[in-house]
Formats: C-alpha cells, sequence, structure tokens
C-alpha cells in the first residue's frame, strides 16, 4: 500500500464528504474525477443513482465505480504511472480535448498563492490541466498538509479553481 494511501485517513475523508456538496443537482451531470487518494474516497461515496457520465484517469476510482455499477463510467486512456495508477500523457489528454465535463474533481501534490497547484510529474500536469479545459466547474480536493509545497510542474493557477476543499487545519 503506498504511503499516501495510508496518511491523514480521516482529513482525506472529511474532505471527500463535504466535496459531495458540489455534485450537481441533475443526476445526469457528466462528472470527472482525477487521480489521488482524496478524488479516490469521492469516488467512494458518489450517489448510486448517478446516472451521467463518469470520466476518470484513475484506475482505482474506475474499478470502484464499476464495481457499484454505476452505468456510464469511462477510463481515459493513456500509460499508468505506477505512483498513483493514473493514465496520462498525450492519449489521455487528446480524450479531454473533445469532452466538456460539468465538475472537475481534481488533487494536487501541492498548493500556493503563487505556484497555484503542483505535481511533480510533467504528464500527470499535463492530464490535470486538460482536465481543467475540459470542466465548467473546477474543484480542488486537497488536505492542508500541501499548503505551501510547490512542485516541479505548476497545472493550474488558484483562479482558476471554483472551490478548494480542504481540511480545518489551515491557520487564517
Amino acid at each position: 500500500i503506498p504511503t499516501r494511501a495510508v496518511t491523514r485517513v480521516a482529513e482525506k475523508a472529511r474532505i471527500a464528504e463535504a466535496a459531495l456538496a458540489f455534485l450537481p443537482p441533475s443526476r445526469d451531470a457528466a462528472l470527472l474525477l482525477d487521480a489521488g487518494t482524496t478524488v479516490a474516497r469521492l469516488a467512494d461515496l458518489l450517489p448510486p443513482d448517478h446516472r451521467g457520465p463518469v470520466v476518470t484517469n484513475s484506475l482505482p476510482a474506475a474499478a470502484s465505480l464499476a464495481s457499484r455499477n454505476l452505468a456510464d463510467v469511462h477510463m481515459l486512456a493513456g500509460r499508468v504511472r505506477p505512483q498513483t495508477q493514473a493514465s496520462v500523457g498525450p492519449d489521455t489528454v487528446a480524450g479531454l480535448s473533445a469532452l466538456r465535463l460539468d465538475v472537475a474533481f481534481v488533487g494536487a501534490n501541492g498548493f500556493s498563492a503563487s505556484h497555484g497547484l503542483s505535481t511533480p510529474d510533467p504528464s500527470e500536469a499535463a492530464a490535470k490541466r486538460a482536465m481543467i479545459g475540459a470542466s465548467r466547474l473546477v474543484v480542488a480536493l486537497v488536505d492542508s498538509s500541501k499548503l505551501n509545497n510547490d512542485y516541479l510542474v505548476s497545472f493550474s493557477a488558484l483562479s482558476q479553481v471554483h472551490a478548494l476543499v480542504t481540511d480545518d487545519e489551515l491557520s487564517e
């Protein structure tokens, strides 16, 4: 089990529960779930009556959704990164280019006012950038331990994110 899957488990669960508030009222809404342990927790919480498409680049999220018989689960093509179990690369970006999604739930390795949302891997950054570009509403799910951790590649300015869902450990 990767370390990131067993760290800050309670915080990630609360963040995923709070993110449910950003689901559109329509059960037909097109959703995007990024890879990451916090977003994977959200996948486990999606209402069983959701009828719209759910697009993901996350193997764990796709498996969770499919095992719960959600009718319209789409796995993005691409090379799978072992560290995150996410599909990334040109095929992932190309697959997103034709889509228009209602809400994207994205994760990040770090976030700050100056560098935005960031990740150490350029391929993951490109996929996340394409997700944000394909979505009407962008909701970032990041726990407070990631604040002011800037990684190699910024994939989004904070101004491109409509909502940042985090835990209660941030100072004012």
